[in-house]
């Protein structure tokens, strides 16, 4: 795992080009190389975990017409480099890397739809002067770009383009909006207006000064009708333990990410039927008032007991005003998932012990975890009762209740139940999805009148997935939620806060749920099975309980988050408020300070939840400081 840093300019500075490669070597503190013609500059920090001797980058083909950077790991590598070899390829290294550069010569810009692992890279055409970017096909590693500064730049992280004094900091209202209401940026946004993300599955051509962007893969859900359960579990976890199985390879110290949930115990579970030695194991649990929050850590312990894992616990407490910055720095822009405080310090224990983690993530969104998928399928059939019950008598009920003393989320959800429950299937989704109810997005923003067109546009640009010709016509709503999660949710949330927060402490995670072929087999799979009943991941829990203690498989999901509605109540109110305070607000004039005073006020009193709107304007706070206030 590395970062990568490029960009396409006559007469590169070398000073500058290891300036910029510096800003990411947290990301690959074992080594660092560069390349420089005239017409271009790329820079690598390598972590180093195959080939450990031989994989120093950029590296070359054989005449040295192409070169290459590479941040990720190609799973199939050993196998396509013997049909390599077969066709006349000669190999300087035993690297993953390698393979990729001799891919390209032998199929061109198709070699991408060969790998099979996690990857972005660049490759360097030196006749042709021409430039490929590619991005593996779930999203798992990040690429950005811009066309903003000095020339045509990409890197891992945006900091490194922000290295470029010429790049600008103008923020993207668009991407602003959608923050506010995702908690993160979707799509192609960043909050910069001159920075784009290169979309998971995506490839990039830079010739002649032109930018051509391809799709080169998509999922597909396409439910098979006619088959087994059986039929089902036998094929999918096939596939899962071959996932699991080719991502230990590995020349470094390897484990596993343990929260106790049913996700990762299953990965720890078929590392260790795989593994000769015990499985390296790290779990998270929270101090402080915790409220109605679920310590999942019991649970874990039970895995590790069964499996004899070398087991090692973390406990996180209510004190993290000293890591937002931190946070805030690991994103380069503003990133409000609270689960970033938990990776943060999951991801630095298992750095102390291992290199590489593999990791449960991808399981909630491929077999319907999420508590919404459930209120998602409910609402159709609550939806049917006369709408003067819906809205006459249960809405104005259940708006009048007060939240949970212990800060846990039933009232809240049940809220967002109905205030949704009359609208359009897609709308209805987006409302489980924003954090911004509509009685609140009025106001909200100081000149909401230049704001307003960017609330219908974050919803277009979301449900966009939602109603994709790429879920199959007869495929249930369902359906389409866990596809609009797989295409926003999990790349620029799940998937970002994982790789910024590994990364930030050299530290690579593998995530054998988002194995391409895995998700293939899974996207046939009807939902029903799924989803069955009241049954959350009905078909996983079937598949794996065979594997798992009976107390794992039957607790109640916590999720990867923390108590953060009791924190913002009680340890963390005085930071929130100096934070939020007026004079500090004043400094962008974004939000209205009425608006702000009003979600604190209904939060702390219990009247709402607004946790993670308050989390998103903290971060945000801190982010403007750091990176627009004091030019960070």
């Amino acid at each position: 795992m590395c970062g990568i840093f490029g960009i396409v300019v006559p007469g590169v500075d070398q000073s500058f080009l290891e300036k910029a490669t510096s800003t990411i070597s947290h990301r690959g503190p074992d080594d660092a190389g560069y390349y420089r013609d005239n017409h271009v500059g790329l820079g690598h920090r390598r972590l180093s975990i195959i080939d450990l001797s031989g994989g120093h980058q950029p590296i070359y083909n054989e005449d040295h017409t192409l070169v290459l950077v590479f941040n990720g790991e190609i799973f199939n590598y050993q196998e396509l480099m013997e049909q390599l070899i077969a066709k006349g390829h000669s190999f300087a290294s035993r690297s993953d890397t390698e393979t990729i550069i001799h891919a390209y010569e032998e199929w061109g810009e198709d070699c991408v739809t060969r790998l099979r692992g996690m990857f972005v890279f660049a490759i360097w055409d030196v006749k042709q002067r021409a430039l490929y970017l590619a991005r593996d096909r779930a999203g798992i590693k990040p690429l950005f770009y811009s066309t903003a500064g000095k020339g045509f730049s990409f890197a891992s992280e945006m900091k490194a383009i922000l290295a470029d004094d010429e790049c600008p900091r103008e923020i993207d209202e668009l991407a602003l909006t959608s923050y506010f209401n995702l908690s993160y940026i979707p799509g192609e946004l960043t909050i910069y207006r001159g920075i784009r993300k290169l979309l998971p599955g995506h490839t990039l051509t830079l010739r002649e000064g032109k930018v051509t962007i391809r799709k080169y893969w998509d999922l597909h859900i396409c439910p098979v009708q006619g088959k087994s359960e059986d039929y089902f579990i036998s094929g999918f976890m096939e596939l899962l333990q071959e996932a699991v199985k080719i991502r230990l390879m590995s020349e470094v110290p390897l484990g596993a990410f343990l929260s106790g949930g049913i996700d990762s115990s299953a990965v720890v579970a078929l590392m260790s039927h795989a593994s000769i030695s015990p499985v390296n194991t790290f779990c998270m649990g929270f101090g402080g008032d915790v409220g109605g929050y679920l310590d999942e850590r019991i649970y874990a312990r039970m895995v590790a007991k069964r499996y004899g894992t070398r087991h090692q616990e973390f406990e996180v407490n209510p004190e993290v005003e000293g890591i937002v910055e931190t946070i805030v720095r690991a994103f380069d822009e503003p990133f409000a998932d609270d689960s970033a405080i938990p990776s943060y310090f999951v991801c630095k224990i298992a750095r102390q012990n291992v290199t590489v983690a593999l990791s449960g993530l991808g399981g909630d969104e491929v077999f319907a975890g999420y508590e919404r998928y459930l209120g998602f399928a409910l609402s159709s059939q609550y939806n049917r009762l006369p709408s003067f019950i819906r809205e006459g008598l249960v809405r104005p009920l259940v708006e009048r209740l007060p939240e949970r003393a212990d800060g846990h989320y039933t009232i809240n959800h049940l809220k967002r139940f109905v205030r949704g429950a009359s609208l359009a299937p897609d709308d209805r989704y987006f409302g489980f999805l924003t954090k911004l109810n509509p009685a609140l997005r009025i106001g909200f923003f100081n000149d909401q009148a230049r704001f307003a067109d960017h609330f219908e546009n974050c919803r277009e640009l979301v449900l966009a997935h939602f109603n994709s010709t790429n879920v199959e016509g007869k495929a249930d709503s369902l359906d389409r939620a866990l596809y609009c999660d797989f295409k926003t949710y999990l790349p620029e949330d799940i998937l970002a806060v994982t790789d910024r927060l590994s990364m930030h402490h050299a530290l690579e995670v593998r995530v054998p749920f988002l194995d391409h072929k895995f998700l293939e087999f899974c996207a046939g799979i009807p939902v029903e099975m799924k989803l069955k009943g009241l049954k959350k991941k009905y078909l996983l829990k079937s598949a794996v309980s065979k594997y798992l203690p009976k107390e794992v498989m039957s607790h109640r999901k916590q999720g990867f988050v923390g108590p953060m509605t009791r924190w913002l109540k009680n340890e963390l109110k005085p930071f929130v408020i100096e934070t939020l305070s007026e004079k500090n607000l004043r400094k962008h004039d974004f939000l209205n300070p009425s608006t702000v005073r009003r979600v604190l006020d209904e939060h702390f009193s219990g009247r709402e939840i607004h946790d993670t709107l308050i989390w998103s304007m903290v971060i945000f706070q801190s982010w403007f400081n750091v990176y627009m206030d004091k030019r960070g």
